[in-house]
């Protein structure tokens, strides 16, 4: 038995590809659309995760299409909307250098939600309000400003 993936229910698909791969850097490597269904699986890896051999765990975006109105009702539904909750925990990836990673994120306007004080970890939010935990490889970097003064900003 081997782990293979995490779903995450998405709102908005473009949205939530901007985020995971325009500003993560995650790396879609496998889409499939079921217009029976009505849903789309976007699966994506971390840059360096190999899933050629055996496979590394993905993160499954799925994006419900929204409801067929009834005739005369007009084009298309309303999306899905989801809540989440602390019960789900979070997603985590490992980074290279946790300063200048979260330090690209605030280039990109993600909002560090809990700041690398300690050198070792960070959190911050998908747009669907999902906890993303970073955290340094290897032992934690020595405390730097401006992330060792740097106080939580919302829930993480």
């Amino acid at each position: 038995m081997h782990y293979l993936h995490t779903m995450v229910r998405v709102e908005n698909l473009e949205r939530a590809l901007d985020f995971y791969c325009g500003k993560l850097g995650l790396v879609e490597v496998n889409r499939r659309e079921d217009e029976k269904g009505r849903y789309t699986n976007v699966f994506l890896k971390a840059p360096d995760d190999d899933v050629t051999a055996r496979r590394a765990p993905l993160l499954e975006l799925t994006y419900n299409w929204p409801a067929r109105r009834s005739e005369g009702e007009g084009e298309g539904g309303d999306a899905e909307k989801y809540s989440g909750g602390r019960n789900f925990g979070h997603l985590a990836y490992a980074v290279e250098n946790i300063y200048d990673y979260c330090a690209e994120l605030v280039k990109k306007e993600i909002v560090i939600n809990r700041p690398p004080r300690d050198g070792r970890m960070a959190f911050i939010r998908s747009p669907e309000g999902i906890s993303i935990e970073l955290l340094q490889i290897g032992e934690a970097l020595p405390p730097a400003e401006p992330w060792a003064s740097m106080q939580n900003t919302g829930e993480w």
